[in-house]
Order: C-alpha cells, then sequence, then structure tokens
C-alpha cells in the first residue's frame, strides 16, 4: 500500500496515466498560449479572451495533477522534451485562423475527455476516490467546452 492507502502496484499505472495525461495538458496549454498571441482577424477579441482564459484553466488542472501524481507517490514529469514523446496532442505552431485554433483546442479536448474515461477506470478499479472525483469534474468541464466550441464553429 502507498501512503494513502491504496495498492502500491495499480497506483504505478495511474501514476503513468496521469503522466501521459499531464503531458497532454501542457501541451494543450503551450499551443492555446500561442493561439492567444498569434489570434488575427474580425474575431480577434473576442477569441483572444477566450484563449486567456483556457489556458488560465489549463494551468490550474495542470498543477493539480501534478500534485496528484506526488500524492500518490509517483514523481510528475515537467519537461516539454518529454511531454513531447509521450503527449498525443502535438505541437502546433504560428496559428493565426480562429477557426484552425478552436478546431485544435475542440480536438485536444475530445482527446482529453477519452483519455480521462480510461483514467476514471483504472481509478475505480483501486477505489481511488480521489483521482475519480477529480478527473470526473475536468470531464465535465471539458464537455461543456465541447459543447460550447462545436456550437461556435457550426
Amino acid at each position: 500500500m502507498n501512503s494513502i492507502g491504496l495498492p502500491q502496484q495499480d497506483s504505478k499505472k495511474l501514476i503513468e496515466a496521469l503522466n501521459e495525461l499531464l503531458a497532454d495538458y501542457s501541451m494543450l496549454y503551450m499551443n492555446t498560449r500561442g493561439f492567444h498571441w498569434n489570434i488575427k482577424g474580425r474575431d480577434f477579441f473576442e477569441l483572444h479572451v477566450k484563449f486567456e482564459e483556457v489556458y488560465n484553466e489549463l494551468v490550474l488542472q495542470i498543477d493539480e495533477i501534478a500534485e496528484r501524481i506526488l500524492t500518490l507517490g509517483g514523481t510528475p514529469v515537467h519537461g516539454y522534451s518529454e511531454y513531447m514523446k509521450i503527449s498525443d496532442i502535438k505541437e502546433i505552431m504560428n496559428v493565426s485562423d480562429g477557426k484552425t485554433a478552436l478546431a485544435s483546442i475542440l480536438e485536444s479536448y475530445q482527446t482529453l475527455v477519452k483519455k480521462q474515461r480510461a483514467i476514471l477506470s483504472i481509478a475505480a478499479e483501486m477505489d481511488d476516490e480521489g483521482t475519480n472525483s477529480q478527473i470526473s469534474d475536468y470531464i465535465m468541464l471539458q464537455e461543456k467546452h465541447i459543447w460550447m466550441f462545436k456550437a461556435y464553429l457550426a
């Protein structure tokens, strides 16, 4: 058992999945910062603010995921070179078109939701209510973002 009473071997599997998720969040964070900085066009004012909201939310979640990894007895991955190796969300450079940027964020959120549902299964198997609660909250928020971004792009 680890220090919070969860099976050590199961925790290792969960820590690995959370580190991959941490990499995904970090890549989405940097992509969104780039969209915020480089956005142009008639939706500039609206999207510039929206992208800032997204990356501010992501930076808080990144910290929470890293802290959960530490709570489980692991070490959070913390280098972009490592993130680029393990993330399913790829680096996107020099996007200034709002529709392209929004579509990228939408696709990234869909990736996160899929991965987080798999993490819920791992956490449920080991009765890890802490991880389950945290990830469930993220899924609920991101599902709403997906709905709103799809409506905006329609």
